[in-house]
């Protein structure tokens, strides 16, 4: 018995000086032998262990359509994109003229517009105008010049967005250009 309390001093020393993780990963290691004889259990797999559940889906957040439409002001996303039924100024930046926005809402899921804003160049429809040169999007990225809650109201302002009537154009057409 003295044989085997000296070996696992001896080994617990070692650990130490190897810098070897403890019992439970916490604390200075301590290594177990068990003596001749003996049947060593394997460790209880932890129970920590997480997956994502099956059919987890993110579902984007409720946000406020009035302070959206505040960071779309702020933005000055009107420069490039208009508004049905809105009273900002008509898109003035003719080289980066985006699809009209009033009928969005309906037509798209918030984290694909949420994606828009993020990532424009996740999705570019290439026909539409709406590629740069290099192929990515005219459209600038805000990934790193919005708060979440700002992307998030955004989201909701674009959401609730409807066409002034059934006769306006539906989809991503019908620009009003000067």
């Amino acid at each position: 018995m003295a044989v085997a309390q000296g070996l696992t001093i001896s080994l617990a020393l070692t650990g130490l000086v190897l810098g070897l993780p403890g019992e439970r990963g916490v604390g200075p290691a301590v290594a177990q032998v068990a003596p001749p004889g003996m049947k060593t259990m394997p460790a209880p797999s932890p129970t920590h262990v997480h997956g994502t559940p099956q059919g987890w889906r993110f579902a984007w957040p409720r946000g406020d359509a009035a302070r959206g439409r505040e960071v779309f002001q702020k933005l000055e996303c009107y420069s490039c994109h208009e508004v049905r039924g809105e009273s900002f100024p008509r898109p003035s930046d003719t080289a980066r003229l985006g699809p009209e926005l009033s009928a969005m809402g309906p037509m798209h899921p918030p984290e694909y517009l949420a994606e828009a804003i993020i990532n424009p160049s996740a999705v570019i429809e290439r026909n539409r105008g709406y590629a740069a040169p290099d192929g990515s999007s005219k459209m600038p990225s805000y990934d790193e010049s919005l708060t979440l809650q700002e992307t998030i109201d955004l989201v909701a302002y674009l959401k609730q967005l409807r066409p002034p009537s059934a006769a306006a154009p539906s989809g991503h057409s019908g620009h009003t250009m000067p």
